[in-house]
């Protein structure tokens, strides 16, 4: 992998950043990712070139598992060499009212916390996990930016929000001469576009970075999944062991009309560079020319981690860009399905 400065930081990070929400997270009682497939993982990201780790306090049951199980594989590894990240806003502690949100309080009981269980004195990244309507956001990034003045954060991100918040949240920034965000972490894939064009177009505005969770679509854009009923766009053909297969919401939440348009021509572009889905789909989010677009990848094997670093091999035309973009839109320009 080659490395990308990180927005208007000073920082390179790896051309995609590894995603450890599935660390120690349990279904029907069965972790997706054991701690010992989970250290398996960081080392072949690492052998690969990969250096940008995302995590955060509520990833894994119990929660903390991931920054626990990630703080273990630290221990062996120099730390100066990786790029950190963890997150807070989620119920960290249920019976403690002021255990969730982005409060003074909660910010710094929670980022000690972090810290402890990475096994380091400061992160990377620290992102606002989502924006907390009962604090107010001056308090927040009062908060943040003593923390970066401390050196327990060197900088500074914000995961799912709107656009008149983030921009609010800079604009405040701006004007208290405070330390601001430099990263945001949108859902944002091939075929979820329009959804947050207004977000995106912050981002590029102010140069900050976009690292998109579900870059795959859920895994919708690998292409395993194949349509059930021509007319129910959500029903598919799913993989024994899939997201899809078990996740209830995956049909609701991913499938679309614009899905499947989307995924034909990926597909078709696929074919074209001979390449698979997943790997032109990353690719379509790593050459976005308009900001840095590092996507976060959350293989469960590393046969599926070696497939998504095949993406920095790839190389797409501008046409066939153009025609993924435009694969969401129908003869008359309008949105296909929702």
């Amino acid at each position: 992998m080659d490395y990308r400065r990180l927005g208007s930081t000073g920082t390179k990070v790896s051309e995609l950043c590894f995603g450890t929400w599935r660390f120690g997270r349990e279904t029907d009682g069965t972790p997706e990712t054991t701690r010992d497939e989970a250290h398996d993982l960081l080392d072949a990201f690492a052998e690969r070139g990969g250096n940008f780790i995302d995590t955060a306090n509520v990833y894994g049951d119990p929660n903390g598992t991931s920054e626990e199980w990630i703080g273990d594989w630290l221990a062996g590894e120099d730390r100066s060499d990786y790029v950190v990240a963890s997150k807070v806003y989620f119920g960290f502690d249920d019976e403690n009212p002021n255990g969730s949100g982005l409060s003074r309080t909660h910010i710094r009981r929670q980022v000690e916390g972090t810290l402890e269980r990475l096994g380091t004195d400061y992160l990377d990244l620290y992102y606002i996990h989502r924006w907390d309507d009962e604090t107010p956001i001056e308090e927040t990034l009062r908060t943040l930016n003593g923390l970066v003045e401390k050196g327990k954060v060197n900088y500074l991100g914000a995961s799912t929000m709107a656009a008149w918040q983030l921009t609010k949240a800079l604009w405040e920034s701006d004007r208290h001469d405070w330390s601001r965000f430099d990263v945001t972490q949108p859902l944002h894939h091939a075929a979820y576009y329009e959804d947050v064009a207004e977000y995106l177009d912050v981002c590029a505005d102010q140069d900050i970075a976009v690292c998109p969770y579900s870059p795959l679509a859920g895994g919708f854009l690998t292409g395993k999944y194949e349509r059930a009923d021509e007319d129910d766009p959500q029903a598919v053909e799913a993989p024994d062991g899939s997201r899809g297969s078990f996740d209830g919401m995956f049909g609701d939440y991913y499938v679309s009309e614009r899905g499947w348009a989307v995924l034909d021509a990926v597909r078709e572009v696929a074919d074209e560079v001979d390449a698979t889905p997943a790997q032109v789909a990353l690719r379509w989010l790593m050459d976005h020319d308009a900001f840095t677009c590092v996507p976060i990848v959350g293989a469960r094997t590393v046969d599926q981690l070696d497939e998504n670093v095949g993406a920095c091999s790839v190389s797409l035309s501008d046409d066939q860009w153009d025609r993924i973009f435009d694969a969401r839109y129908d003869e008359d320009g309008g949105l296909v399905g929702h």
